[in-house]
């Protein structure tokens, strides 16, 4: 082997020799090469050409997707009719609310016989000036001044009956106005034939004046226990 002369230029100097790599690493990598042509021709042999697959397989693929897009449609529509059904329920029970006109009151004449003719309704007392209410959801047919009733309100129900309020110092509403039981209709006065500052309240039915204390009660209003329960304060205080 000849020697390298120590004045011969360092032709190597810098120089390194790549390592071999072992075998091992290029079996590996021949080895995947293999495994990943053989899943990409499984994939392709997996699914098969739509040609191949018979008829009525791919009309009970076809029947069942129909039947999965029925089956949501039901679902959508029978939520669609859920909401709705709750929507009436909760429509129905509002149309169902009904009170009292005025929040405290003096009972002083009910519906019957008075000085010699029939007093039509019956009368609330409290001061001048007081707001009151409509006992129901309804339209509002008159708004003004009425006759003997002085300034009054008409507001007709949804089941036909009517509702006056008479002898109003000045009425809040416009005819042809809807309104929900509890709204503000006008303020209690002593307009019209009346003898005191004080609500006339009526109900008609088919036209015809009747009682209003039993007729609230079927509908779940009490005047005369609301009128005990004022005196249970009153006594109290």
């Amino acid at each position: 082997m000849r020697q390298r002369l120590s004045s011969e230029p360092d032709r190597y100097r810098g120089r390194r020799r790549v390592p071999t790599p072992p075998r091992s690493r290029y079996a590996a990598v021949v080895t995947t090469a293999f495994v990943g042509a053989g899943i990409v021709a499984l994939g392709a042999n997996a699914f098969p050409d739509a040609k191949s697959v018979s008829p009525s397989v791919l009309d009970e693929l076809r029947q069942a997707s129909i039947t999965s897009q029925d089956a949501a449609a039901r679902a959508d529509t029978a939520e669609r009719a859920s909401r709705d059904s709750r929507a009436d329920l909760k429509a129905a029970a509002e149309q169902e609310v009904w009170r009292l006109p005025l929040a405290g009151y003096d009972f002083q004449y009910p519906y019957g016989m008075l000085w010699g003719k029939l007093h039509t309704g019956v009368d609330l007392v409290a001061p001048e000036g007081t707001p009151y209410v409509a006992i129901h959801d309804g339209t509002v047919t008159k708004a003004g001044w009425f006759g003997g009733y002085g300034y009054a309100v008409i507001v007709q129900h949804a089941d036909g009956s009517e509702a006056i309020y008479g002898h109003s110092s000045s009425v809040t509403v416009k005819e042809g106005q809807q309104v929900k039981a509890g709204d503000q209709l006008g303020l209690v006065g002593n307009t019209g034939h009346a003898y005191g500052s004080h609500l006339h309240l009526e109900v008609h039915v088919n036209g015809q004046p009747l009682d209003p204390v039993p007729w609230l009660k079927d509908r779940g209003v009490d005047i005369q226990l609301q009128i005990e329960a004022i005196y249970s304060e009153v006594a109290a205080s």
